[in-house]
């Protein structure tokens, strides 16, 4: 019954064994795994850092939005294409340049360097976050995924998440960073043509765009990217834009990426492909829930399964298996890239600095792979529970990191005034802020008072310690 979506699936999966095969042979050392030796051209820069972006949120979690909500929920995307741009143009140089400057692999490793901390505070502080909110992050990549082979192979959930950690984990496992960005650039344009097509494809079946509005009308949904000015609306819009964009700035399994490319001159070339290949694929998905309100009549029981759903009922089922690849591509691109800079984090910032200070770089790259199986297992557990939607379990993490890292990133790109015990505070101070925020009940993004809150600790605490810090110099 289900030969035909697996035989596609195994094709597939066939074509990712065989480029992970080809990079593993150029996996000689702990840089290779973890930065590629910052080696990678622009095409690889690009479609890595916004194809590991994505992950089953551009599937999932997004229509879901634009299906609930109609085009209000599409701010979500022009907050993330508005700050991702900016991430390109204000970040990536700088980065990429002091970095190298620093010799750092890790974003704890620079801020450690830059903040001249011999403490061990800021790399301690730094993997906290990453394990708390990157774990959050794997599980809900893994919730996807499981909610994808369930409604394949009617699978039992449990299982699902298993399968799909055995796909991940090995090659992560054998190729690190190279074979993540050769695997992102094969899957970027692969997942990219999959989201284009399926909702154009299914547009004159339901009246085309005449039917979308007719049928946004019947259900109340927006029909305009600012269906009213009230105070509700305002804040869900702020809150939407900020709420996703501001997280940019401070995403390691993102920033990384800027870090890998071999030629500084060259990210310029990186940005216009990406943001080309973002915008595309956001306007696409926003198609993808606007179309699935007309085809299902506005009510589906779970509303991040529309594009499942529709592509089952639209296909025959080898084409079927073929094109929910492109799901679990997404998926596989983001939870990969988080697993490898967490892993990095826990080889760099805790079995090197506290145990092995002096270890080859054949043990650090395998304590990394040791680490990748750790992580998987893990997510796996958090993942197994389901106690929240992708959506949510996304937009929770994705708060946390961007509060802890974001301001810092910034200002430590851009300003002499901030030392390490303003790194201290905001790298806490976000995270907390970000982790406890949804205990309000409030409408509003815990990335907005996170990344507040991270900001002005930076700078109060580093005006307040200055003295202290003059004089240890």
């Amino acid at each position: 019954m289900y030969f035909y979506e697996l035989l596609a699936i195994v094709v597939y999966f066939l074509i990712l064994l065989t480029i992970g095969y080809y990079s593993y042979r150029k996996n000689m050392s702990v840089d290779d795994f973890i930065i590629g030796n910052r080696s990678m051209n622009y095409w690889l820069t690009a479609l890595s850092a916004h194809a590991s972006d994505m992950s089953s949120w551009l599937f999932l979690a997004y229509p879901a939005a634009i299906f609930t909500q109609g085009l209000l929920g599409a701010w979500t995307a022009i907050g993330l294409i508005v700050c991702m741009f900016l991430n390109w143009q204000w970040i990536a140089p700088k980065i990429r340049v002091a970095t190298e400057q620093y010799n750092s692999l890790t974003f704890s490793s620079f801020f450690e360097s830059r903040f001249g901390d011999t403490s061990g505070l800021i790399r301690f502080f730094s993997a906290l976050i990453l394990i708390v909110f990157y774990t959050i992050y794997i599980s809900a990549a893994l919730t996807g995924m499981g909610d994808l082979l369930t409604s394949l192979f009617n699978l039992n959930y449990g299982i699902a998440i298993l399968i799909g950690i055995v796909i991940v984990v090995p090659y992560v496992f054998v190729g690190g960073y190279k074979t993540l960005a050769w695997i992102d650039l094969f899957q970027g344009f692969f997942l990219l043509s999959v989201i284009i097509f399926v909702p154009l494809y299914l547009l004159g079946g339901v009246g085309g765009f005449y039917g979308i509005s007719k049928s946004f009308g019947i259900h109340h949904l927006a029909k305009s990217l600012v269906p009213d000015f009230s105070s509700h609306t305002l804040i869900s819009i702020i809150s939407m834009g900020l709420g996703w964009g501001l997280g940019y700035f401070g995403q390691p399994h993102i920033v990384t990426k800027f870090m890998g490319i071999k030629n500084v001159s060259e990210i310029h070339k990186s940005k216009w492909l990406g943001m080309s290949w973002m915008t595309l694929s956001l306007a696409a998905a926003t198609l993808v829930g606007a179309v699935g309100v007309s085809f299902f009549n506005g009510f589906l029981a779970n509303p991040e399964e529309v594009f499942i759903k529709m592509v089952k009922a639209s296909f025959n089922p080898f084409i079927v298996g073929f094109i929910l690849c492109a799901v679990m591509a997404a998926t596989i691109n983001a939870m990969s890239s988080q697993v490898l800079v967490l892993t990095s984090s826990l080889t760099e910032d805790f079995y090197k600095r506290a145990f092995r200070p002096h270890a080859s770089s054949k043990e650090l790259l395998l304590i990394s792979r040791l680490g990748v199986v750790i992580v998987g297992a893990i997510a796996f557990f958090i993942a197994f529970r389901k106690t929240s939607t992708i959506y949510t379990l996304v937009n929770y993490a994705w708060s946390g990191i961007g509060s802890s890292f974001g301001p810092l990133v910034i200002l430590s790109l851009y300003s002499n005034q901030v030392n390490k015990y303003g790194a201290w505070a905001g790298i806490l101070g976000g995270g907390i802020t970000a982790g406890i925020w949804p205990l309000f009940n409030t409408p509003i993004s815990p990335m907005v008072p996170g990344f507040l809150a991270s900001l002005l600790l930076n700078v109060i605490v580093s005006y307040l310690t200055r003295q202290k810090v003059n004089e240890t110099v």
